[in-house]
C-alpha cells in the first residue's frame, strides 16, 4: 500500500511506464459519442468458463453484450491447448460501479492528501472507470484471466483486480517488473483477445473491452457501439 506520508501521486504517462497510456478519464475518451446499437446482453455461463468470486444474486457479473461474448469465444478458439479464458466479471450495475470508484478515490484521498479533486478523479481512473464512461455498465468490458483445463489459474504477475498501490504498478499490462512466465502468459492472453477484436486498458492486464468509448478511441472509430444498459 502507498506511504500515507506522501502528499502527491504522479499519474503522468512517464510515471505509468508507457508514453502512450491514455486513461479512461482523458477527454480523448470521454468526448467520444455513443451510438447505441441495441444489442442484447448474453449469459456467459455455459459458453465460457466463469469464476464465481464476484458473483451476485442476479447473475449480472456473468453477462456481456453479445458482440463482446462472441469475440471472447473466438479468442478461446485461438488459445493454445490447455489454456482457457476464465471470466471473473462482466456487466456491473451503475450503482456498484459508482461505489467502487468513490471508495477507491477516498482511499487515494487518505493516502495522498495533497491531491486536488481533479487529480483524485484522474488517479482513481487508473483502476476504476468513472461512472460516466464506465464500460462495465454497458456490458462492454470483461475482467478475465487464464486457467488450465482443471481450472487452476496461471501466473499472470498479479491477482485480478490488484490495484496499482498494492501491486507496485505490476498490474499495468506492460509492467517490466513481472517474471518471465507471467509475461508470457499475458502475451498469450493478449494475442488471442486482440486478434478477436478486443482492446486492453493498459493499467489493468485483466480488463478487456469491445464497443465502448475506450475501444473506439483505441481503434479510431468515431462512436462507441454500447452505452449504459439495464440487465
Amino acid at each position: 500500500m502507498p506511504d500515507a506520508s506522501r502528499d502527491c501521486l504522479d499519474v503522468s504517462p512517464i510515471a505509468l511506464g508507457a508514453a502512450e497510456v491514455v486513461l479512461i478519464s482523458d477527454p480523448r475518451v470521454t468526448s467520444i459519442p455513443v451510438e447505441e446499437c441495441g444489442e442484447a446482453l448474453g449469459d456467459v455461463r455455459g459458453r465460457l468458463r466463469v469464476d464465481g468470486r464476484l458473483a451476485d444474486p442476479a447473475g449480472a457479473y456473468a453477462h456481456l453484450r453479445e458482440g463482446l461474448l462472441t469475440r471472447l469465444e473466438e479468442a478461446q478458439r485461438l488459445l493454445p491447448a490447455g489454456c482457457n479464458i476464465l471470466v471473473v466479471e462482466g456487466y456491473r450495475p451503475p450503482a456498484l460501479q459508482k461505489r467502487y470508484f468513490e471508495e477507491y478515490k477516498e482511499d487515494l484521498r487518505s493516502a495522498y492528501p495533497g491531491l486536488s479533486e481533479a487529480e483524485l478523479h484522474v488517479a482513481a481512473s487508473r483502476y476504476v472507470s468513472p461512472i460516466e464512461v464506465a464500460p462495465h455498465t454497458a456490458g462492454a468490458a470483461v475482467d478475465l484471466t487464464l486457467c488450465d483445463d482443471d481450472g487452476r489459474e496461471f501466473d499472470m504477475g498479479t491477482a485480478v483486480n490488484a490495484n496499482p498501490e498494492q501491486s507496485d504498478g505490476a498490474c499495468y499490462t506492460a509492467a517490466p517488473t513481472i517474471g518471465r512466465q507471467a509475461r508470457r502468459h499475458r502475451e498469450i492472453l493478449g494475442g488471442a483477445l486482440e486478434a478477436a477484436g478486443l482492446v486492453n486498458y493498459p493499467t489493468e492486464w485483466w480488463h478487456w473491452s469491445y464497443g465502448d468509448r475506450y475501444w473506439a478511441m483505441t481503434r479510431g472509430v468515431p462512436a462507441a457501439r454500447y452505452g449504459p444498459v439495464d440487465l
